[in-house]
This record gives C-alpha cells, structure tokens and sequence, in this order.
C-alpha cells in the first residue's frame, strides 16, 4: 500500500462537483488502498480550508457533510511527527510542509495540482515523487 501525502487541493477538488481523480485518490485513502499520512501543519490546513464555506459554494456537500467526510479521512491517516525542518525552500513558503511531511513519512508520494512549485524546490528527495491524481491512480492502481 503506497503511503501518500494528500495536498489540500486535492482534498477540495473532491468534495466539488466532479470530484474526478481527486475523488478516486480520496475514495482509495478512504477504502484503505493508500495510507494517507497527516501531520500538525497538514491538519491546520485542513481544517481551516475546510472551514471556508464560499470555496464550497458549489458543492453538494454541507459543512456537516465535509466534516464527516475530513474524520473519516482523519480515521486512515497515519499521524507523523515532523522533526526537523528540511526548509526545501520551495517558490511557496507555505507549501514546505508537505514535502517535511513526507519526507519524515518516508512517503511513496505527494498528491498535488501544484506540481510547478511543489517540484522547484532547491532541495532535492530522489526518491519522493509529486504527482497530479491522475498519474499516481496509473502509477499505484488500486481495486475499484
């Protein structure tokens, strides 16, 4: 089971209308073929983009709906510890987390839209992919 650090867009993009890929890859954290990790900063995160009801306008879902669907994300999650601060040093100051997080997760994967900054840091993991949704449902297949 690949473990797999879940950007918070991805998140989003699956409790919006369509939810596509990003819905699959939530859907496999959620059936427990991926293990998603989370640690303190990820959580903030989480929380406080879920908490932004004009982002979710369109959404099916209602503030009670996402916060089920966050606990039981919450429920596979396995909690990681970042222990030292790698500073990737990456064009978006607040997206340094998630590669700390994966890095001290020792991670398969980073799922994220943002691949352009979430790839151009000056500190390199060889071993660490960043992957749209897409590309880690074809790379880690889970059963549908």
């Amino acid at each position: 089971m690949p473990t797999i650090v879940l950007d918070t867009n991805i998140l989003v993009a699956a409790l919006l209308r369509g939810g596509g890929s990003a819905r699959a890859v939530l859907r496999a954290c959620l059936r427990g073929a991926y293990l998603p990790v989370i640690g303190p900063a990820l959580l903030a995160e989480y929380e406080d983009v879920m908490g932004r009801s004009a982002l979710f306008e369109h959404s099916v879902l209602g503030p009670r709906d996402r916060e089920a669907v966050l606990d039981a994300l919450l429920s596979r999650c396995r909690w990681v510890e970042v222990f030292y601060a790698w500073r990737p040093n990456l064009p978006d100051e607040a997206d340094n987390h998630l590669i700390e997080l994966a890095v001290a997760a020792q991670a398969d994967v980073i799922v994220t839209r943002n691949l352009r900054d979430v790839t151009r840091g000056e500190l390199k993991f060889p071993m660490l992919r960043v992957l749209p949704p897409e590309r880690c449902l074809e790379l880690f297949p889970c059963p549908p």
